[in-house]
Order: structure tokens, then C-alpha cells, then sequence
């Protein structure tokens, strides 16, 4: 009876994991992804995708997540619906633990779990999500040429992208709760030398509303209460992003202050036969065509790495 279910176990269903499915069940290792929710990840949050390559019209988030699904089983991914609770390493097979009390144990271990944008809780941030709400500039921007939108947030990434947004939109409302920016110098003076962006200091959120899509936002000054309205087509919400690695513990393997694992180029975490791909490790821009990047490396870094531990 063999010692291992299966050679490789990824954990995570968003591009970055059906790629390395992909890869690995092409190499004829015996695959097995599980997925706690739907696979697709955050691109099933995204009506339209317009910036992956292949496309050139665009393409559904519905339909690139069901295209890159059907593409992992077709080569012979497993793939199981069910929620990962922890990981226990071991030499030379490690043991996922499932939520069920099921544990799998693989020769080597993918982890894709990704990430996602900190929410802002408003009132209407859900229900306009992917209909005027974003959390992805370089992914949404275009959509809004020549139209007045917002920007929440005070750190690189809303700063960074508030200028980015500019490229298309008219007007750049940049909304920030404290009376100064927690941002790289850098970045702030370039907000201040654009003329597009207009600063609204101590300034919070209440509301975001509209019809079918996002027509305006409700916002209230900490410091005075007064409250009042703004009519705009877009909100884009920058306030920190969350790796799912909640489930691994402090300690496990290597990862930075906020959460998410480190890797080398190759995708290999600071354990022998356990690697990361996509949103959940640390990187530069997280994408779909970066995680697709990332989900190839890692199986076939997992492929060397079973072919050298037999």
C-alpha cells in the first residue's frame, strides 16, 4: 500500500491552482485540488475580463474560470470541493487536513489559496461589487474613461493606483479618514502634482449607491459630521489586502508581516516539497496572467522536485 493519495496536492482553486492542475495532470502525476468554495477565485467576481492575454475582445469571469476548469480535468486534476484546515509537514510526504477530519497526503504540495481585497463594509459595497466597485485599478480602470470615480485609501497601492486611474478618468476623488497619508513620500507628491485628483482629508465612506451600477457615494468628515453626497460612476477600494493563509499558523513555513509566504523564483516555500503560486505569496502585481505564471512554475518545480525524491 502506497505511503502517499497523491503526488501532488493543490490547495486552491483560482487560476493560479487550476494552472498548476493543468501542468501537473499533463505530466501524469495523480492530482488532487480542493477548493473550499467555487474555482475561479476572485475571477468569478469579475463580470468582464479585459487585460488577459488571448482575449482581445474580452472575456467573461464566469466563462474564463469554467475554460481554465474544464482544461485541469481534461488532463486528469482531481478536483474536490471541501475546506483545508491545516498542513502538516513531513519527510518525505506531508498530510493535508481537511475540515470533514479526512487528512490527504502528498508527495508535494501547491498552495493557492490567493487573497483578497480588505472590504470597506459599507453599506452598497457588496451589492455594487463588479458593477462600479473594484479593488483592482489596472483591471477596471479602462472602464472608466472620462468619468468622475473614488478612490478610498491612504497607503502605496491607493496612492499608486489613484494617479494610474487618472490615465482615464476625468476626475479622481481620493477620500482618506486621517489628515495625512500613510504612503511613500514619492507617491504623495505625485497626487499632489495632479490636477485630476482632488484630496478629501478625515473623510470616511457611509454609503455607497445607485441603480444598476454605482452613481454616487454618501461620505462624512470625522471631524465636523457633516455629512454629504457625491455623484460618481466608480469606487475603488484600497485599503490592504488579506492572504488566505489563516489556516497554515504563524510559524509554519516563511512569511511576511502580513500574512503572505515567501518563495523563491522557482515558487518553493523554506519546505522541501511545499511550494506557493498566485495572490497568496509575496509579489510585485497580482493578476490572473501573473497567477497563471505562477501556477506553471510551481508544478513544474514540483515535477523536479519529484523527480529528484523518488
Amino acid at each position: 500500500m502506497s505511503a502517499y493519495d497523491y503526488d501532488v496536492i493543490i490547495i486552491g482553486g483560482g487560476p493560479a491552482g487550476l494552472t498548476a492542475g493543468l501542468y501537473a495532470g499533463r505530466g501524469r502525476f495523480k492530482t488532487l485540488l480542493v477548493e473550499k468554495l467555487i474555482t475561479g477565485g476572485q475571477v468569478m467576481t469579475t463580470d468582464f475580463v479585459e487585460n488577459y492575454p488571448g482575449f482581445p475582445n474580452g472575456v467573461a469571469g464566469y466563462e474564463l474560470s469554467q475554460q481554465m476548469r474544464e482544461q485541469a480535468e481534461r488532463f486528469g486534476a482531481e478536483i474536490r470541493n471541501g475546506e483545508v484546515t491545516g498542513l502538516k509537514p513531513g519527510n518525505p510526504h506531508h498530510t493535508v487536513m481537511l475540515e470533514n477530519g479526512e487528512e490527504v497526503v502528498g508527495r508535494a504540495i501547491i498552495i493557492a489559496s490567493g487573497a483578497q481585497p480588505r472590504r470597506l463594509g459599507a453599506p452598497g459595497e457588496a451589492e455594487y461589487m463588479g458593477k462600479g466597485v473594484g479593488y483592482c485599478a489596472t483591471c477596471d480602470g479602462a472602464l472608466y474613461r472620462d468619468e468622475t470615480i473614488a478612490v478610498i485609501g491612504g497607503g502605496d497601492t491607493a496612492l499608486q493606483d489613484a494617479v494610474f486611474l487618472t490615465r482615464f478618468a476625468a476626475k479622481v476623488h481620493l477620500f482618506h479618514r486621517r489628515d495625512q497619508f500613510r504612503g511613500a513620500k514619492l507617491y504623495q507628491e505625485k497626487v499632489f502634482a495632479n490636477d485630476k485628483i482632488e484630496v478629501h482629508w478625515n473623510t470616511v465612506v457611509q454609503e455607497i449607491f445607485g441603480d444598476k451600477n454605482v452613481t454616487g457615494i454618501k461620505v462624512q468628515d470625522v471631524k465636523t459630521g457633516t455629512v454629504s453626497t457625491l455623484p460618481v460612476t466608480g469606487v475603488f477600494v484600497f485599503v490592504g489586502i488579506q492572504p488566505f493563509t489563516g489556516w497554515l499558523g504563524r510559524g509554519l513555513l516563511d512569511m511576511d508581516a502580513f500574512g503572505f509566504i515567501r518563495t523563491d523564483e522557482d515558487m518553493a516555500t523554506s519546505i522541501p516539497g511545499i511550494f506557493a503560486a498566485g495572490d497568496v505569496r509575496v509579489k510585485l502585481l497580482r493578476q490572473i496572467s501573473t497567477a497563471v505564471g505562477d501556477g506553471a512554475v510551481a508544478a513544474f518545480a514540483a515535477e523536479k522536485y519529484l523527480e529528484e525524491h523518488p
